[in-house]
């Protein structure tokens, strides 16, 4: 038994580096999209802009992860937009981050008094620099705990990106499965290796939350 743990251990160990790199990847999008789309839909004036960001977000909400994956995978690729797996992954889940962070950003603009920006305004500030000076720093330490919570959850959801080929934990899980037909624990192996991961990214954002003091 401890013999046929190892080999799985071993096989699943070459997915490791794809689910990080899936994850950051995916994360790095996520956010930045996310904080701009959560800017421009809290501050901006234009009702069309507005309209195509809720759309844009009810969209990448909505529909399930695996077809949007699906979609720019297979969909580009027929068009003559070939992106390989792992950039699919990456694309596809940092566009869907995107959508779910936007709602994260923007209630962290909405739960600042307004007075804050008139005050900013008041004494000569520009629109831009007191989002970036004053605003965003607030709106991102409120938006800490839910983003934290959302970056667990797209470790987890990396296990998709097996469906496009992308040689990640749960790619080679399936792979395996289907030579040594040993379902139970190769799945439990695999169970364990998201769990270790995701204990110090869990460790990770308690921290920066203790150390920009959230909730203070």
């Amino acid at each position: 038994m401890l013999d046929k743990i190892q080999h799985i251990l071993i096989a699943l160990l070459g997915g490791i580096s794809v689910t990080i790199s899936v994850t950051l990847g995916a994360l790095i999008i996520a956010v930045l999209l996310g904080l701009l789309l959560g800017v421009v839909r809290s501050f901006t004036k234009w009702k069309l802009l507005r309209f195509t960001i809720d759309v844009y977000v009810e969209l990448f909400r909505n529909i399930p992860a695996l077809a949007i994956l699906f979609i720019i995978y297979f969909g580009l690729g027929s068009v003559g937009l070939r992106l390989g797996s792992v950039t699919a992954a990456i694309l596809g889940l940092g566009l869907i981050g995107g959508a779910v962070l936007c709602d994260v950003f923007r209630a962290g603009f909405s739960a600042l008094h307004s007075g804050q920006r008139e005050a900013a305004i008041a004494i000569g500030m520009t629109p831009y620099q007191t989002i970036r000076l004053i605003l965003a720093p607030q709106a991102i330490r409120i938006a800490l705990p839910p983003l934290g919570n959302y970056a667990i959850q797209l470790l987890k959801d990396t296990s998709i990106a097996s469906a496009i080929a992308a040689p990640e934990i749960m790619f080679f899980a399936r792979t395996l499965v289907t030579s040594t037909f040993e379902t139970t624990l190769i799945y439990i192996c695999a169970a364990g290796i998201y769990l270790l991961l995701s204990l110090p990214l869990f460790r990770a954002i308690q921290s920066i939350e203790k150390r920009f003091g959230v909730g203070r």
